[in-house]
C-alpha cells in the first residue's frame, strides 16, 4: 500500500500570491458591475430648481441595465471597462497585503500565546479585521485612484498617472491619496457581520446540523454576504463620495468626512439614497466572493505542485552536488594502509 505523502505548505508570500491571483480573476470578471454600482452610488438627483448637476457626470441612471446601457451607448464597449488596470492592481496588491500580513499577524499571536488548541473564531475573525486595516493603509491610494478613473466623464478621461497627479495636485494635496481610510477601517467589520450572520442563519434554517450540502452553504453564504452588504451599504457609498471627484454643485469643494458625504445625500435625496447601487454592489460581492475562492484554491494547488516541484529539483542537485563532492575527496584522498 502506497503512503500518502504529506502536502507540501505553501510560504506566506505564496499563500498571499494565490489570493491575489484569485482576487484579480474575480474581479475581472465581474469588473463592468463594478463600475457600474460606482457610478450610481456617486450620482445625485437632480432637482429642477439647480442650474448645476450635483454629480460629476451629467448623465444620470435609473437602474443597473439603464446604466450598462446608455454607459456603452456614450462611451461604448470599453466604457464598463474604464479605470480597469488601476482597480486590478488594487485588487491584486490588496490582497496581496490582505494574505500576507494576516499570516504574519496570525504567525506572532501563535508564538506569543503559544496555544495548544487553535485560535477560537473571534481572535480569527479579529486577526483578519487587523490585517485587513494593516492592507488598507498600504493599498488605499490605488483605490482612490480607480474610484476617480471610474466616475470620470467621457472628455475628461485619464490614465492611471494623470489620475494619481489630479488628485496629488487637488486641495488635499498627497493626503487626498488616501481618502476614506477611515471608512475603510471600519469597512474591514464586513467579514465578521458575514460570518455572524452564516452562524445565525445556520442556526434559524439547518438547526444541529453539523455539515452542509455544497448548496446550502452557497444559499446561506449568499444571504450572509447580502445582509453584511446591507449593513454596511451607507459607509460604502460614503468612502466611494469621499474618493471620487467632488460634485459641480460643490465647486471643487471636497467632503472632509463620510458623515458630510451622508449628510449631503440624505438633504438631497433622503436616507433611502444611502443604499443606492446596492442591487449591482450584492451582486459583484456574491459572485467575487464565489469565484475568489474557487480560483485561490486552484491556484494554491497549482503552486503548491510548483513549490514541490522546486524543492524536488533543488533536492536532487544537492544531492548531486554532494555525490560529486565526495566522489571528488575520495579520489585526492591518500591512500591508508595498515
Amino acid at each position: 500500500m502506497a503512503v500518502q505523502s504529506k502536502p507540501v505548505p505553501l510560504p506566506p508570500w505564496g499563500n498571499a500570491l494565490a489570493g491575489a491571483t484569485g482576487a484579480v480573476l474575480a474581479n475581472a470578471i465581474v469588473y463592468p458591475l463594478d463600475i457600474v454600482k460606482t457610478r450610481l452610488q456617486v450620482q445625485v438627483k437632480r432637482q429642477p430648481t439647480e442650474e448645476e448637476p450635483l454629480t460629476t457626470n451629467e448623465v444620470h441612471y435609473t437602474s443597473t441595465t439603464d446604466a450598462i446601457s446608455k454607459i456603452v451607448q456614450d462611451e461604448g464597449i470599453t466604457g464598463l471597462y474604464s479605470g480597469i488596470y488601476g482597480s486590478l492592481i488594487g485588487v491584486g496588491s490588496t490582497n496581496f497585503a490582505y494574505f500576507y500580513w494576516y499570516t504574519v499577524v496570525r504567525t506572532l499571536y501563535l508564538s506569543y500565546q503559544k496555544l495548544s488548541t487553535p485560535p477560537s473564531t473571534a481572535i480569527e475573525l479579529s486577526l483578519g479585521a487587523l490585517a485587513g486595516a494593516i492592507a488598507q493603509v498600504f493599498t488605499i491610494p490605488v483605490a482612490v485612484v480607480t474610484t476617480r478613473q471610474q466616475t470620470q466623464p467621457k472628455g475628461d478621461k485619464k490614465g492611471l498617472i494623470d489620475t494619481g497627479r489630479e488628485v496629488v495636485h487637488s486641495e488635499d494635496g498627497w493626503p487626498g491619496l488616501w481618502r476614506g481610510l477611515k471608512a475603510s477601517l471600519v469597512l474591514v467589520a464586513n467579514p465578521a457581520i458575514t460570518y455572524g450572520a452564516y452562524q445565525r442563519l445556520k442556526d434559524m434554517f439547518f438547526p444541529g446540523k453539523a455539515r452542509l450540502r455544497p448548496w446550502e452553504a452557497f444559499l446561506l453564504g449568499a444571504m450572509s454576504k447580502a445582509l453584511a452588504t446591507i449593513a454596511t451599504q451607507p459607509l460604502i457609498v460614503a468612502k466611494v463620495g469621499l474618493q471620487s471627484r467632488p460634485p459641480r454643485a460643490r465647486n471643487g469643494k471636497p467632503f472632509k468626512s463620510f458623515v458630510e458625504v451622508m449628510s449631503y445625500i440624505i438633504d438631497h435625496e433622503g436616507p433611502m439614497a444611502l443604499f443606492k447601487g446596492i442591487g449591482p454592489q450584492i451582486t459583484k460581492g456574491l459572485l467575487v466572493q464565489g469565484l475568489l475562492m474557487m480560483t485561490k484554491e486552484r491556484m494554491e494547488v497549482l503552486f503548491v505542485v510548483l513549490f514541490a516541484y522546486l524543492r524536488k529539483v533543488k533536492s536532487t542537485k544537492l544531492q548531486q552536488a554532494a555525490e560529486a563532492a565526495a566522489a571528488k575527496a575520495k579520489h585526492l584522498m591518500p591512500l591508508v594502509t595498515k
